[in-house]
């Protein structure tokens, strides 16, 4: 028997039996199906992630107080610590050699932004940062200009807005030199943001940016800070991370051999971080998936287990005339393998259209990584052949005469 006959009659079997064969393929389909939607998530993730570090610059790095993931045995420890001061951003901006900008950054969220009769959301973030934000972060004027240094030095109470904050408070109105209110005090608008759009469905453009002094002053002290520089050579990223490093430590008093107390964030850390997190997501997916496909594998021996008894007289008349072990253990290993590989193929279409779904109607983006449909098919058929060769064997190792003799 040739391959193609043995797929033919491996169809005809799910044909013959459609509700069990629905009822066996259950385990392979929903296996299957978890992994490629998952992945097809994660993936889309993945990629909206890395564009957006590909935004920082991989010379860029972060003084903070806390690391990117804090567990909760964990936040003791870090709520301890002091706090990473404006000051200390000036000792490394006066004495370290290696750096080309550093800048002080400062975030709330939460809040309401009013011009005249007109007022946003009460969801835009404001942010205090100082000259070098826009290299710092990838984000330019599109109108206007940015905060300069005499900003910061007097205090003045002007800021630079995002595009959502423009269409909101002016439709029709140049938003240059206008007063706006963020709270109750009021800033002059000197500048507006190069559009950039969602992040994970969060907009990037709803925000206000102001020189870092005035947010201290208005936002109050004892506001989270951290510390954006950029090493003036991407090659010497961990010389100049060292000069930082000790700098911090005589700023905060760190004793020698006692451990750092604030945290350096680079692109690649932070990429780590983003990876552990998403790797154990897919992993508890490929947990739930072998699972299924445990199940599914099992589903499929019984049911070639209760075909070799169904069709033992047309095993002996095969045998009785000329069929050899290897004919009969390659006709149902080919069933076998056909079954899994149909339902690895109805998984992979039902997780694609999962992912697209999920990427459709919420802000997580989806990308169908070709990997995962190629793997997800292997795997099925490695699946069907590994639990359809002990039902083949039985069937190969038939006698023909009691074969025959088989009601």
């Amino acid at each position: 028997m040739n391959f193609k006959e043995s797929i033919l009659i491996a169809l005809g079997a799910l044909r013959a039996n459609k509700l069990r064969s629905l009822l066996t393929l259950l385990g392979i389909v929903l296996g299957v199906m978890t992994v490629i939607s998952t992945t097809t998530i994660i993936e889309g993730i993945n990629a909206s992630f890395r564009k957006e570090m590909e935004i920082i610059g991989s010379n860029t790095f972060y003084v903070r107080k806390f690391p990117a993931i804090v567990t909760g045995h964990e936040q003791e420890k870090y709520r301890n610590r002091k706090e990473v001061t404006i000051e200390q951003a000036e000792a490394i901006r006066e004495r370290a050699t290696l750096v080309s900008y550093v800048e002080p950054e400062s975030f709330t969220g939460g809040h309401r932004v009013r011009y005249g009769g007109e007022r946003t959301n009460p969801d835009v973030t404001i942010m205090g940062s100082g000259v070098g934000f826009q290299v710092l972060n990838g984000r330019f004027i599109d109108e206007g200009r940015f905060i300069r240094e005499m900003d910061i030095r007097a205090n003045r109470k002007v800021c630079v807005i995002g595009l959502d904050i423009v269409e909101k408070l002016f439709p029709f109105e140049d938003p240059i030199d206008k007063d706006i209110r963020v709270g109750p005090e009021k800033f002059r608008v000197i500048g507006v943001l190069e559009e950039k759009g969602n992040t994970f469905g969060q907009s990037q453009d709803n925000m206000v940016i102001m020189p870092y002094t005035t947010f201290r002053n208005v936002f109050g002290k004892d506001q989270f800070i951290q510390i954006a520089i950029q090493a003036k050579d991407p090659e010497q990223l961990a010389q100049t991370i060292d000069e930082v490093v000790g700098i911090m430590r005589v700023e905060r008093k760190v004793r020698p051999g006692q451990d750092n107390d604030f945290e350096i964030l680079t692109r690649d850390s932070i990429m780590d971080t983003y990876n552990q997190i998403t790797g154990v997501i897919f992993a508890a997916a490929v947990g739930i998936a072998m699972i299924s496909l445990l199940v599914g594998g099992i589903g499929i021996m019984n049911i070639m287990l209760v075909s070799v008894t169904e069709r033992t007289r047309e095993i002996g008349i095969r045998k009785s005339m000329g069929a050899k072990k290897r004919d009969i253990l390659w006709q149902f290993v080919v069933e076998a393998v056909v079954l899994a590989a149909f339902g690895g193929l109805v998984g992979i279409a039902v997780g694609l259209g999962i992912g697209e779904l999920i990427g459709a109607v919420t802000p997580l983006p989806a990308a169908v990584p070709v990997w995962a449909v190629i793997t997800g098919l292997v795997f099925s058929s490695a699946v069907g052949m590994f639990f359809g060769i002990f039902p083949a064997a039985k069937a190969a190792k038939l006698d023909p005469i009691v074969a025959l003799r088989a009601e």
